[in-house]
């Protein structure tokens, strides 16, 4: 199963070739971190600060690199096929290989912490539309 990015995630991401690997691993870590214990300006703003970004350019890198590492070990998505859908985000061959690690390395982890969240059951956040369809049903059998 080959994940399917927005293009948003793959802007975000993009930020990836920009670094060094070793800032893509300590990206990674990072994530990992974000996902046991949420997240954490600080990080983001030291991180931005030794790579003389802006910190919203780190925590979208960091941010992407989660969403990808994690929708992938939540499908169950095969090397193979994690090493396919990077390969659409047109990193170089050395990244592609740096971030198929990171993911064996991690996905059972993140699979183990991502069984532990609460699950988050489907709720309504805008009840308007019940109005007018009760309207509507009230307005129909007058007419009818």
């Amino acid at each position: 199963m080959l994940l399917i990015l927005s293009e948003e995630h793959k802007e975000h991401l993009s930020f990836l070739s920009q670094v060094d690997t070793e800032v893509v691993t300590e990206f990674g870590r990072i994530a990992l971190e974000f996902l046991r214990r949420g997240s954490s300006p600080k990080i983001y703003d030291g991180a931005a600060r030794k790579l003389s970004v802006p910190v919203d350019m780190v925590q979208h890198g960091v941010e992407g690199l989660m969403f990808l590492m994690t929708e992938s070990s939540k499908h169950l998505v095969s090397d193979v096929d994690f090493q396919d859908s990077v390969l659409t985000l047109g990193f170089s061959e050395e990244l592609n290989q740096i971030l198929v690690q990171l993911y064996l390395q991690h996905r059972t982890q993140i699979r183990s912490i991502l069984s532990q969240l609460p699950p988050t059951l489907p709720a309504y956040h805008n009840l308007e539309w019940r109005l007018d369809v009760q309207v509507c049903v009230k307005l129909c059998f007058v007419f009818f």
